[in-house]
């Protein structure tokens, strides 16, 4: 299954979820898209808020289907809560890492970053967007990426680096000091739902 490449608003609207984390897809109209979007909200059925909470997380991270289950099984594998441990491990994908040092606006910016090769941890290049940075790695930039007009322009909009990161911005480097807590994560989606998904 291909990683979705459609109106990125549209879906927010569908998802009732800002995937831009502007929150201006749904400043307008927060209802579904549509002519009945505003009066048709049907009930889900358990297994459609299980679906639409697996395709929230997906589509907020830009995963396709396979990444996002071959993460979602490794994340069974450690000990501790199958869901949480999946919500940390898609945060400590490198492309989100890089969206969350500023360095880019979006996460698909963070991707195209990573896979052109302009991102290196630790001082070597990685341009695999799925690369899992472990705490006590530091994420920096090529020298000759340094004043790409793309990262400029990020890090004028974005000032906001979460605790478990440290960010030195005139070197543009940062560090993943440590693993997120739950709390630092999304809290409008509800992982259970997604693992009850997947055991079904």
């Amino acid at each position: 299954m291909s990683r979705y490449t459609g109106p990125s608003w549209k879906l927010s609207r569908r998802l009732g979820i800002s995937l831009s984390g502007t929150g201006k897809e749904l400043e307008k109209r927060p209802y579904a898209p549509g002519q009945h979007g505003p009066n048709q909200r049907k009930k889900l059925s358990e297994y459609g808020l299980q679906l639409q909470e697996k395709q929230k997380l997906r589509h907020s991270y830009g995963l396709n289907e396979r990444q996002f289950k071959t993460l979602f099984n490794k994340a069974a594998k450690l000990q501790g809560k199958q869901g949480e441990n999946f919500m940390i491990l898609l945060e400590t994908r490198l492309d989100n890492l890089v969206y969350r040092l500023g360095l880019a606006r979006t996460r698909r910016g963070a991707r195209q970053l990573v896979n052109h090769g302009h991102v290196m941890v630790d001082g070597a290049r990685v341009d695999i967007p799925s690369y899992l940075v472990k705490p006590g790695q530091e994420i920096s930039l090529r020298e000759k990426s340094q004043n790409l007009t793309a990262v400029n322009e990020a890090m004028e909009v974005n000032n906001f680096v979460p605790e478990y990161l440290e960010f030195d911005a005139d070197k543009k480097v940062g560090k993943f000091t440590r693993l997120p807590e739950r709390s630092e994560l999304s809290a409008e989606i509800n992982e259970a739902l997604i693992v009850e998904f997947y055991s079904r």
